[in-house]
């Protein structure tokens, strides 16, 4: 019997009220619009429902692949032979138990997240309103923009670890560092939710300066267009995007895909790209910039296989 099979006979006898959904187009679920059909997609609304989604996974046989906003991927044009599980559910948030601490699920964007904070007058996640991800994802990256990153705010985290169960870590022990943290190195493990420290401040002066920021965004990055945002991770004493620009790499095009004319680190879906536009636009663009500078450009976009 084969995973999907087994897979949705569990469903109908243990979690009736998942909803799930078969060959569901990955494209729907991701801020490139790009990606051919997940088998089964599943749509946990409380932890214990994830958590014994992934049980049946591992049971089964199926690789799990666990999807928040789809903000930092690049899925397959082929079919993939996946169970997505989709955090958006995984809502909770609510102050937390202790002073100026919020609690938030996995599956919290987090430009919500930033103004839960604002309208409550804590001050320190200003610069996450307007990244377009999810706690889940946000904390295991350790996203960060405009000088601000997660780590400077992240009190623990509680992730579900397959072989050990739940488990609570630290903002030390998530050993946060550029663009990676702990869990980066546990691709096995889960968010379920997280808690923010943060400093009582002004709710005008928080909100305006989210209000800048976002302009600021606005004026200098193509959010107009389909994209995973930053294209590539920071070179050690570099910015990517300047490179890219000073290879004179702007509006390189391949298929439906580009290099932005208005950024040159986000590479934009203009219409119809691909995955395979998209990977060998990336391809170029990083055989050029070591060809001509000698700096070995890494993709912060994560591949789905």
């Amino acid at each position: 019997m084969d995973w999907v099979t087994w897979f949705d006979k569990q469903i109908e006898d243990y979690l009736p009220d998942v909803q799930v959904l078969r060959e569901e187009p990955m494209a729907r679920h991701t801020s490139f619009r790009v990606g051919g059909p997940a088998k089964r997609m599943a749509f946990p609304e409380t932890g214990e429902q994830l958590v014994l989604l992934l049980s049946m996974a591992r049971e089964g046989g199926a690789r799990p692949f666990i999807l928040g906003n789809g903000t930092n991927l690049l899925a397959p044009d082929e079919e993939l032979d996946r169970l997505v599980i989709k955090t958006s559910g995984l809502c909770r948030l609510e102050m937390g138990e202790e002073p100026d601490t919020i609690l938030a699920g996995s599956g919290v964007s987090l430009a919500r997240l930033g103004d839960f904070a604002c309208k409550r007058g804590l001050t320190g996640l200003e610069f996450a309103h307007g990244i377009p991800g999810t706690v889940g994802g946000g904390v295991c990256m350790n996203a960060g923009a405009y000088g601000g990153e997660l780590r400077q705010v992240t009190a623990s985290v509680s992730a579900l670890f397959p072989e050990e169960g739940v488990n609570v870590l630290s903002g030390e022990e998530l050993a946060f560092g550029y663009r990676r943290s702990f869990l980066t190195d546990r691709p096995e493990a889960v968010v379920l939710h997280a808690v923010f420290r943060l400093s009582p401040g002004d709710p005008e002066a928080i909100r305006e300066t989210m209000r800048d920021l976002m302009s600021r965004r606005k004026a200098s990055q193509p959010l107009e267009w389909p994209s995973a945002g930053s294209t590539f991770k920071r070179p050690e004493g570099h910015f990517a995007g300047t490179l890219i620009d000073q290879c004179g790499l702007k509006g390189l095009t391949v298929g439906g895909a580009q290099v932005s004319e208005k950024h040159a680190g986000f590479v934009i879906n203009r219409g119809g790209a691909t995955c395979a536009d998209i990977k060998e636009l990336i391809r170029q663009v990083q055989e050029a910039v070591f060809e001509k500078t000698g700096v070995r450009l890494e993709p912060e976009v994560k591949f789905v296989k």
